[in-house]
């Protein structure tokens, strides 16, 4: 039976590593990642090989705990290095900057006319892997509840459907959710792009809605079964029904998008930093590329709420992007600002533009996974 260490940080987000008891086989080599990120751990446990008998979330968001007991085995490999009593004073992690001027110019250059949504969408709705086994790539949306995962998938849908609509909920209770993935269809009739993104529970929640590491890890690595209902007491193991127990890289995730409500920035737990960047060093240890979305940024800047395009010319944006990548532990370049459609019913371009630069940002580092794991060819891919 194994052992689980368990390391809180603030505000009772749990970080469960498991302690395998027999041996475990060692992952790749740290894989380096965005400019900020820590050296990933040595090793790491393969999710295929170890059994699970007790399953803890990743994370959770209990009302009053009391002061956790902290054991650790001798010589564990897998403890993590720092804890933090849940039960000192919570503070706010960030605080909103004050109202500011908007700047002179826009700090990155962005094309906001139709013509450029039509070249996006062409780029998009074109786009094939350079690796001839796979024919799409997947993509992973990991972020707080709430955070608007949901919403950029039916948004991004959207675009592409010419008109608004919404996708339903990944969660069909508050104990049980289902791993689904969207492929992101053209015009109807079309074939589905060469996009596919796969929306799981939210981090945190509540005790009973949270992933473990293990979970996480396992749908990177292609183990879970589309349509797989995540359950506190049910983790992911080798027994599951329809567990891929030797994925193929058409199984995998080929990048992991961070999703970040600005809107609700102030109220994250100050440990939520410890642990985003906990979970990208064992991300980034499978050697899967990491990039960021910030959503809702029309509500934290009036100007933007009014014209989208003014996105890239607000100090107030610009200031909160460089502190989500400090929350997250990444380089501002690995993190694009995007507008969901929420209560509109009609599109509108600069919103479409804005999202449509968010996928093909994402799509840049989905190509770098296949780069990095796809033999040499001697000559161009021929369709």
């Amino acid at each position: 039976m194994e052992k689980r260490n368990k390391c809180s940080f603030g505000s009772g987000f749990i970080f469960a590593t498991p302690i395998p008891s027999g041996p475990s086989i060692s992952a790749k080599p740290a894989f380096s990642m965005a400019a900020g990120a820590k050296d990933a751990p040595s090793t790491l446990t393969d999710v295929s090989s170890t059994e699970i008998v007790e399953n803890k979330p990743l994370f959770t968001f209990p009302g009053t705990l009391a002061k956790p007991a902290i054991s650790t085995a001798a010589g564990a490999k897998y403890a993590l290095s720092t804890v933090t009593d849940v039960s000192s004073t919570e503070r706010p992690l960030f605080a909103f900057p004050a109202a500011q001027p908007k700047l002179e110019s826009q700090w990155r250059d962005m094309d906001w006319t139709e013509e450029q949504k039509t070249s996006l969408m062409k780029t998009i709705s074109s786009y094939r892997p350079i690796c001839h086994e796979v024919t799409q790539a997947r993509v992973l949306l990991l972020g707080p509840v709430g955070s608007g995962k949901s919403s950029f998938v039916s948004s991004v849908q959207s675009v592409f459907n010419g008109r608004v609509t919404n996708r339903a909920m990944v969660g069909s209770s508050l104990t049980s959710f289902t791993k689904k993935s969207f492929h992101i269809h053209c015009q109807k009739g079309e074939d589905p792009t060469g996009l596919v993104l796969c929306d799981i529970v939210g981090l945190g929640g509540g005790e009973m809605t949270g992933l473990t590491l293990y979970d996480i890890l396992s749908v990177i690595k292609g183990h879970v079964p589309e349509g797989h209902k995540f359950s506190p007491d049910q983790p992911v193991r080798s027994e599951t029904v329809g567990y891929v127990k030797k994925p193929s890289l058409k199984d995998k995730i080929h990048c992991v998008a961070f999703v970040v409500d600005a809107s609700k920035i102030l109220t994250y737990p100050k440990g939520l930093s410890t642990t985003f960047q906990q979970l990208r060093e064992h991300i980034s240890e499978l050697g899967v590329h990491q990039v960021a979305l910030l959503t809702h940024v029309d509500q934290i800047c009036p100007e933007t709420a009014k014209d989208v395009t003014k996105v890239y010319e607000s100090r107030i944006i610009r200031d909160m992007m460089s502190k989500v990548g400090a929350l997250l532990g990444m380089s501002t370049s690995y993190i694009v600002p995007v507008k969901n459609y929420s209560s509109e019913l009609d599109l509108d371009a600069s919103t479409d533009v804005l999202l449509l630069s968010a996928v093909d940002h994402i799509l840049q580092y989905a190509e770098l996974y296949f780069q990095d794991n796809t033999p040499q060819h001697t000559g161009p891919k021929i369709d």
